[in-house]
């Protein structure tokens, strides 16, 4: 017996993947139509620019599921969208990964860029409720990061766009560029679960799951139904020769002894940086210099996969 979906919106990008979201988007309405005994009718519709989803997501008060087609960015917004509902008449979530980064999706055990095997698994999937984090106001469901490494996630964000390229090696080709040219620290001054002390960091990431930047294992342990959020953050002072070898490193988690890197969990964290540094929200820019960090405790349902691939 599989998941019934019932009354669904497919919020689609059609630019995912370089124009494969819109393929990706008919074939989910060829499958659905099909087998039309898993919803009680659907909706495909196409994001135009950025905040579409949001607003397509807010507006499914008479929706059971909401089904996200594309990278993390539309996942980001669909996931804002459905927070503005209340959590009676709240649809649950469901994605079909088209990105180049698919971190969401890594976290789920969803299929990524295969329209046909993630639908599969939608369909055969079970319901969680997953933790978000919040920011000022503002949801993310993976990641959060301030400094050097918002620096390189926002780099390959302009250059996917410039080149077309994607996944881990888009990553890694921003970080050793960021890294050997951009490299610096960022005073703040941050209270963790209420315990404050002041810090000097390259990097300040904090996860609800594990990875970023297309699979790099920031935060190896990080669980989304823990109700805790957790923190990789940077002391001291590397070298650029330093500094590269943690970023290869943590393409798969072997960076956590390092001496220049702490780890935390907490489910709340107030931090003030001294000038604005670098700092992203599942791959969007956010600006700012005060921020108010929380954790909202299985918030959101979502459908993850009983089979992964």
């Amino acid at each position: 017996m599989g998941l019934y979906l019932g009354h669904t919106l497919v919020i689609a990008n059609p630019v995912a993947q370089s124009g494969a979201g819109a393929e990706g988007a008919e074939f989910v309405r060829r499958t659905l139509s099909a087998y039309d005994s898993v919803t009680d009718g659907f909706d495909v519709r196409l994001t135009t620019g950025p905040g579409a989803a949001t607003q397509m997501a807010r507006a499914a008060t008479a929706y059971d599921t909401v089904l996200a087609l594309g990278g993390d960015g539309v996942i980001h917004e669909v996931v804002n969208g459905l927070m503005k509902i209340g959590d009676a008449h709240r649809p649950r979530m469901g994605v079909i990964p088209l990105g180049s980064g698919n971190d969401f999706a890594r976290t789920l055990g969803m299929a990524p860029n295969s329209p046909e095997r993630s639908l599969g698994q939608v369909l055969q999937g079970v319901v969680h409720r997953l933790d978000l984090g919040i920011v000022n106001g503002t949801y993310f469901d993976q990641t959060l990061s301030f400094g050097v490494d918002a620096a390189i996630a926002l780099d390959t964000m302009e250059r996917r766009q410039r080149t077309g390229a994607h996944g881990t090696r888009l990553f890694m080709a921003s970080g050793v560029d960021v890294v050997r040219h951009q490299l610096r620290s960022w005073r703040h001054h941050v209270s963790i679960d209420g315990v404050e002390q002041d810090g000097d960091s390259l990097i300040f990431a904090v996860q609800v799951g594990p990875t970023y930047g297309g699979g790099f294992r920031i935060c190896p342990e990080a669980d989304p139904e823990d109700g805790l959020l957790d923190l990789c953050f940077s002391h001291g002072s590397p070298s650029t020769a330093a500094a590269l070898s943690i970023l290869a490193r943590a393409r798969i988690g072997r960076h956590t002894g390092s001496r220049y890197l702490s780890f935390r969990r907490a489910s709340s964290i107030v931090i003030d940086f001294a000038g604005e540094p670098p700092c992203q929200a599942d791959g969007e820019r956010v600006r700012g210099s005060h921020f108010e960090i929380g954790c909202a405790h299985r918030a959101l349902e979502v459908i993850r996969p009983t089979w992964q691939l």
